[in-house]
């Protein structure tokens, strides 16, 4: 192993890790979603980043072999996930039709840190693309580095979840002059909802 090819491993780390966190999906939904409303930020961010840090630890020290094979593992979680995102949807449709709550969030309305952590942690865990992307598509990335190597890429790969996520929990205040107004939240909820309804549909419909 020499400095360079460290410092490359690490690169590549942090583009593929990019590559594979900002996109539209449930997890990325809720943080935006907390980061507008100005609750429980940090302790959002800090449960998606160091969630993140240990699945990809997991991929780079070899689970994503474990995990390929014991697929039934996948398909539990598959359809818990799904379950979950419905009902997440479901109460994101719900808020679209609820004028009050609507009225509510706009100022900022507190949920308990203890309900948002445990939502977080669900979305994370119970979403079966996590353990696909982040344990296997980049585990298996990884191990094509040798042994110093690969953990240079996993540090990149961690750098970039902790990136991602502080930008989108904290940057989404920059949108709070939009928000203050309901329609802005209904239209947020909608694309939320959206979004949840697709990808549950997707993991039922999907192996």
């Amino acid at each position: 192993m020499t400095a360079s090819s460290a410092a490359l491993a690490a690169i590549s780390g942090l583009g593929f890790g990019l590559s594979l966190i900002v996109a539209i999906g449930a997890q990325n939904a809720f943080v935006l979603r907390q980061g507008l409303r100005g609750q429980h930020v940090l302790a959002v961010v800090a449960v998606c980043a160091v969630s993140d840090m240990v699945l990809i630890a997991a991929g780079v020290g070899g689970l994503g072999v474990v995990v390929q094979s014991a697929p039934v593992v996948l398909t539990v979680i598959r359809y818990v996930g799904a379950a979950f995102l419905l009902g997440y949807g479901l109460l994101a449709a719900r808020r679209v039709f609820a004028s009050a709550t609507l009225a509510a969030e706009a100022t900022g309305a507190t949920v308990a840190l203890g309900a948002t952590v445990l939502t977080c942690l669900a979305l994370t865990w119970l979403n079966p693309h996590v353990y696909l992307d982040t344990v296997l598509l980049l585990g298996s990335f990884a191990n094509t580095y040798t042994s110093p190597d690969r953990w240079f890429l996993g540090a990149g790969a961690m750098a970039a979840s902790i990136l991602w996520f502080t930008a989108l929990g904290y940057g989404a205040r920059k949108l709070g002059p939009l928000f203050a107004r309901p329609i802005a939240w209904r239209v947020l909820d909608s694309v939320i909802a959206a979004v949840m309804f697709g990808l549950a549909l997707g993991l039922l419909l999907t192996g």
